[in-house]
């Protein structure tokens, strides 16, 4: 017995992997850019009544619940990153036991639920508190426990709606792609790109045309058209649904790469063999997702989880009997690749500070925002249009361009242009803010002499970094992770916004509590003419310098994933093609 085992281990290493047979297996029809209309359609909606909703929440929650400002902001602040968790949640159901497809399916039908309920809020009367003329102040009446019940359930549902959705549309608009064609690469790369173009289109709607109904006209018809785009959204997505390609879950991927981790743990005593990529364990399952990995030689302390040792044994198909103790080689490479991707994907923290500049609109509120020479003035907080903008004009050019360079321009290329376009706009801000605080000084304070418009160069720079870095980084987590996680990889870009946003806070009262104890004063007051604001942007460039140059370590470091052609391959750094920023 003990010698059959010792030839059948033997074999495995000498043997290549069994071939992959597909004769069997019904053809896939991927219909590409013939449902991009569905799902960019399904997609644009989605984004046309979530945000239409959420992006002025905050005057709903003031002027109808009769909150105070410091109430409704807590209230979005745990609204907004709870979303953000639960796109967590919404990756794992979808990648180990829904697929993208019902999990897709199930996220916009709680989403329009939820947002029909924040709209029934607003219709019938005995769902908020009576109106006050002093929102926020001491005679107003509150909320009672049924109505913020109701108003907190519609909150829930727009939470599981999000979790489902985010993590999954942009993974399964590429799913209708033949990823082995060249046609279907190029079609994946445009689809994130017309992503992208979409998503911003929708904001851009939503912060105008739809803020401006339910500022001016009436909540209950501003948070309906919400609702129905929601209702449009679920229309577009389930009509053709005959024509997707769904990729059915293959069982939670979380656990493999928890099998690499214990299995070297436990051989961690073991030396490393001086040919892994010929003597490691070597079996790939006949109806994986993933793409079969060449060895790569980083994080080499992983490979002793696929080390055949006498206590292994294996399989007649093939398999370890105790995967806890024996890996195969392609389930380390996958290990290897997500811990890649990690140190490139921290990167997106101190980049949405820099791009996301938050007071923006209080630099708005003290300039004069005339239009021209006209008495029109601009809301303060409609000024994040020209980023929109920016990054609208830009798309369409780019996919262009990127066509035309062929490849000579990675994704880590853009990634790392728009981490530098933070240090710029940074810069830019901090001019142009002396600039407006020293007008107004001189004018005698309150409102500065300086037109508002000064604020564009800074907002052009924003949208198109975030049009470089932000669909950068949804492509490289795309086809950087295993293909049997793309849903957690939709859901790596929200975790960075998430962990940013907690930064960000972090950074403010931080700044705010150490120089209010300053002699030179308070740099972030309420009044910016009496702070220094202009350091805080300062302090955000040195920040995103830093930022930057860790970058540039790491994508020099970093080694794209590729397909083993040859089951005997070693992809070591002087052989794999690699590009830094």
């Amino acid at each position: 017995m003990e010698k059959k085992e010792k030839e059948s281990r033997e074999a495995q290493m000498k043997s290549p992997s069994p071939k992959i047979d597909r004769d069997d297996e019904p053809e896939i029809n991927y219909r590409g850019l013939k449902v991009m209309p569905f799902v960019i359609g399904n997609e644009t909606f989605e984004k046309l009544g979530a945000i239409g909703t959420l992006s002025n929440l905050q005057v709903y929650l003031t002027t109808v619940f009769n909150m105070k400002r410091i109430s409704a902001t807590s209230l979005i602040n745990i609204f907004n990153g709870t979303t953000n968790l639960a796109t967590l949640v919404g990756a794992y159901l979808s990648d180990t036991h829904l697929g993208r497809y019902k999990t897709l399916g199930y996220g916009s039908i709680a989403s329009f639920l939820g947002l029909l309920v924040v709209s029934l809020t607003a219709v019938f009367k005995n769902l908020h508190p009576p109106h006050c003329d002093q929102p926020g102040g001491s005679g107003c009446v509150g909320a009672d426990a049924g109505q913020l019940a109701f108003l907190l359930l519609g909150f829930g549902l727009m939470v599981v709606g999000a979790g489902g959705i985010r993590p999954c549309n942009l993974a399964f608009g590429a799913d209708q792609f033949n990823p082995k064609t060249e046609s279907g690469k190029r079609g994946v790369d445009s689809f994130f790109n017309w992503y992208y173009f979409t998503v911003t289109f929708a904001e851009i709607v939503s912060v105008t045309l739809v803020v401006y109904v339910q500022s001016n006209l009436s909540w209950s018809i501003g948070l309906a058209i919400p609702a129905i785009f929601m209702f449009l959204s679920c229309f577009l997505y389930f009509v053709a649904s005959n024509m997707y390609v769904k990729v059915l879950p293959e069982g939670s991927p979380i656990t493999s790469l928890v099998q690499v981790a214990v299995a070297a743990a436990k051989k961690r005593r073991l030396a490393s063999p001086e040919q892994p990529w010929i003597s490691l364990f070597r079996y790939t399952p006949t109806k994986s997702l993933n793409s079969k990995l060449p060895y790569t030689d980083q994080f080499r302390f992983l490979d002793k989880a696929a080390i055949i040792c006498e206590e292994d044994k294996i399989n007649p198909e093939g398999t370890p009997a105790n995967p806890w103790r024996l890996c195969s080689m392609q389930q380390v490479e996958e290990a290897k690749c997500i811990l890649r991707v990690i140190p490139v994907s921290l990167t997106a923290v101190l980049y949405h500070i820099g791009a996301q500049q938050q007071y923006l609109v209080f630099q708005a509120l003290q300039s004069d925002r005339r239009l021209g020479s006209t008495s029109f003035h601009i809301p303060a907080g409609s000024y994040v249009i020209f980023a929109m903008l920016t990054i609208t004009l830009w798309v369409p050019l780019s996919d262009c361009l990127l066509r035309r360079l062929n490849g000579r321009v990675t994704v880590l290329h853009r990634i790392g242009a728009g981490l530098f376009l933070t240090i710029v706009e940074s810069v830019v801000a901090a001019l142009v803010e002396e600039r407006r605080r020293t007008a107004a000084l001189r004018s005698g304070g309150g409102v500065s002499p300086m037109s508002a418009m000064w604020l564009v160069p800074q907002l052009a720079l924003g949208g198109l970094a975030e049009a470089l870095n932000a669909i950068g980084q949804l492509e490289f987590y795309y086809k950087q992770f295993p293909e049997n996680m793309r849903s957690v990889a939709g859901a790596f870009f929200f975790l960075g916004s998430a962990a940013s946003n907690y930064a960000y806070s972090f950074l403010i009262s931080t700044v705010h509590r150490m120089t209010a104890k300053d002699s030179g004063g308070n740099w972030l007051p309420e009044d910016l003419n009496q702070g220094r604001l202009d350091y805080f942007y300062y302090l955000v460039a040195v920040l995103c310098s830093f930022n930057f140059c860790y970058f540039l370590v790491c994508a020099n470091w970093y080694r794209y994933k590729t397909t083993d052609v040859h089951d005997v391959t070693l992809v070591s750094p002087n052989k794999l093609d690699h590009h830094s920023a």
